[in-house]
């Protein structure tokens, strides 16, 4: 799809989305909360959370408020959880647009009740447990009294109770295991005190595909409804797709003679005449800065050369004679019979795909494909 009114884009196939979220469904057997923070991991947070409603998707986790605020505002039929913290000061915006709040902190909850109090409403909330990650989270030793606190509390009204699992993402680690006999020791004594709430959740996309133990009645996906795999050690099943092409164009093709220098500070010399090419996307585009990169044009991978600049980037054509001013240069993405995953533009940055992804600037064109 070649789109001459961009110099680089983002090209998202919203089906792609739509029939990982199904597949998700089938495997699980739970609902799905799409997990679209973060701009939809780069996707684009308002059409990709109506795909996933499109898809039977009825909740919506987001790591901040102005997030769920925006999916209200764009009146998205589904319930956005705030997953992080929330200063206690929104938390009357949040009951008066019907946003849940993740609630660890004694302190805060109480605020949180006064302000639900304040504005009339009550303010839905999902109790969060730490069983092992390290971060956000209640002890779950000592929960059952704290869940029946919490539900003393006048303005709240506690819909659920989750943990986030640290290691998921290697299923052959204990870890997992661990932190869910954790949760489950919580769960069977809030199940003896009459204080389970509806909905239970722990498992990432790593949790959902490789330890069913861990779907209770609600699972968190983000990275495999995009069709990227949690990890190398836990890819996802066959069927998966990425939702993401990534693309840009040559806009300027020179001959240059030998020992030449190449963009800033000269980090490449040409070794002989070159045929040089200038792609229109650098690194404030999320195209890293770093020497190495490859790309693909007219269905072969060239090295890009010297340094990336803010906005642009050159690549070496000699092996492309046919390239000219004006050709697609893929980044991420299939071209011909060759292909550049987010995966391998992780391991090229020494990264993971989710920040390749997230790091995609809000300056790029995302075109969306239905």
């Amino acid at each position: 799809m070649d789109h001459t009114d961009h110099t680089t884009w983002l090209e998202i196939d919203l089906n792609v989305i739509r029939k990982n979220i199904h597949l998700l469904q089938e495997i699980t057997g739970v609902p799905i909360m799409a997990v679209v923070k973060a701009n939809a991991y780069g996707h684009g947070l308002i059409e990709t959370s109506k795909a996933a409603v499109q898809a039977g998707v009825q909740w919506l986790g987001v790591a901040r408020i102005d997030e769920a605020l925006e999916l209200h505002r764009a009146g998205i039929q589904a319930h956005p959880i705030v997953l992080g913290y929330t200063p206690p000061e929104r938390a009357g915006e949040a009951a008066q647009a019907g946003i849940r709040l993740a609630v660890y902190d004694s302190q805060v909850a109480q605020a949180y009740a006064d302000q639900a109090r304040s504005v009339g409403k009550p303010l839905y909330v999902h109790a969060k447990f730490d069983t092992g990650m390290g971060r956000l989270g209640a002890s779950p030793e000592g929960g059952v009294e704290w869940m029946r606190w919490l539900n003393s509390l006048a303005g709240l009204q506690v819909e659920g109770v989750f943990t986030h699992l640290a290691e998921a993402d290697d299923p052959q680690k204990p870890t997992t295991d661990w932190q869910l006999n954790r949760f489950d020791a919580l769960l069977s004594g809030l199940e003896s005190a009459g204080l389970r709430p509806t909905w239970v959740h722990a498992a990432n996309s790593a949790g959902a595909l490789y330890f069913p133990r861990a779907r209770y009645n609600l699972v968190r996906t983000g990275i495999a409804i995009y069709g990227l795999n949690p990890s190398a050690r836990a890819p996802l099943p066959e069927g998966f797709r990425p939702a993401l092409t990534w693309k840009t164009r040559l806009t300027s093709v020179k001959i240059f003679p030998p020992n030449h220098g190449i963009s800033y500070n000269y980090r490449y010399y040409t070794r002989a005449e070159e045929r040089i090419g200038v792609c229109a996307v650098g690194y404030a585009d999320g195209f890293r800065r770093r020497l190495g990169n490859v790309v693909l044009i007219r269905g072969k991978k060239v090295p890009v050369v010297g340094s990336v600049c803010m906005d642009q980037c050159m690549v070496n054509l000699d092996d492309i004679p046919e390239a000219e001013m004006g050709d697609e240069v893929v980044l991420i993405g299939q071209q011909g019979e060759n292909e550049i995953t987010a995966e391998e533009r992780a391991r090229e940055w020494e990264t993971i795909s989710y920040e390749v992804v997230c790091e995609l600037a809000n300056r790029l064109p995302r075109i969306y494909i239905d």
